[in-house]
């Protein structure tokens, strides 16, 4: 907490309360752990006990080990501990991406769903084309209103994109039904996913009806947007990428 009050003073980015939290719990979890293994004091914690500690849970090694680090150093520095054990320590993260993608015949499949005539909602077929082919975020489709569509060309604006975006002919087609959708509510807002809770508001629809829209394929939009960046970087130099896209360099280099 200390740390967090420095680090608002110099105006620097202070831990979150959440990431506290999880540092706290970690070294309660640790206590549990080493007094099952006969340990009585902090002191006489090895570099081994704590190996054995992170092997429980590998996905987590480097989160844990974080919290491992600042406890230690600052007992160390208080004189709990003659030396600082979690110091040998460390945790390689394997480079690239390493998330959830499709196969081509699941994108096959969800694109025949989206671009078929059936009980598809407009929703649900225009976020997911959206994400698969152009790897739109949630907050981007959100966010669209009627006044950043170029019909004659098919085009999209994106909010945060400098660049008109220009469509396919089966997004652009999910894209008119979503906008057929919104005249039946007979609303005002200007956004183009209206949703009956914003219907009689200014405001676009929650993040939570990105996720639900594409609930009957299983999915969530954030599968379909890395699926489309993994082809996207493998084809295009990463310049390109951020370019198209208004990525941040970092953001893209985690799919290269």
């Amino acid at each position: 907490m200390d740390q967090r009050e420095r680090a608002a003073a110099l105006g620097l980015r202070p831990n979150q309360l959440n990431t506290i939290k999880i540092r706290l719990d970690t070294v309660r979890d640790l206590a549990l752990h080493i007094t099952s293994r006969g340990h009585r004091t902090w002191a006489s914690v090895t570099t081994e006990d704590l190996e054995a500690f992170l092997a429980l849970n590998p996905a987590r090694r480097a989160s844990w080990l974080a919290g491992l680090r600042q406890f230690f150093a600052h007992a160390h520095h208080t004189g709990a501990v003659l030396h600082n054990p979690a110091s040998p320590l460390d945790a390689p993260q394997a480079r690239g991406f390493r998330g959830t993608v499709l196969t081509l015949d699941q994108q096959r499949t969800l694109y025949h769903r989206w671009n078929s005539p059936g009980e598809t909602h407009p929703h649900e077929a225009f976020i997911g084309l959206a994400a698969l082919l152009h790897a739109t975020t949630t907050t981007e489709l959100r966010l669209l209103t009627l006044d950043r569509l170029t019909p004659a060309r098919h085009a999209v604006r994106f909010p945060g994109c400098t660049l008109d975006l220009t469509l396919d002919e089966a997004t652009w087609k999910a894209l008119t039904a979503c906008l057929r959708h919104r005249t039946s509510l007979r609303t005002d807002n200007p956004h183009i996913l209206v949703i009956r809770l914003t219907r009689t508001t200014q405001e676009p629809a929650g993040a939570a009806h990105m996720r639900d829209s594409l609930a009957p394929a299983g999915l969530l939009p954030r599968i379909l947007r890395s699926t489309r960046l993994l082809t996207l970087a493998a084809e295009l130099d990463i310049k390109q990428l951020t370019a198209a896209l208004g990525m941040s360099y970092n953001g893209a280099a985690h799919y290269v």
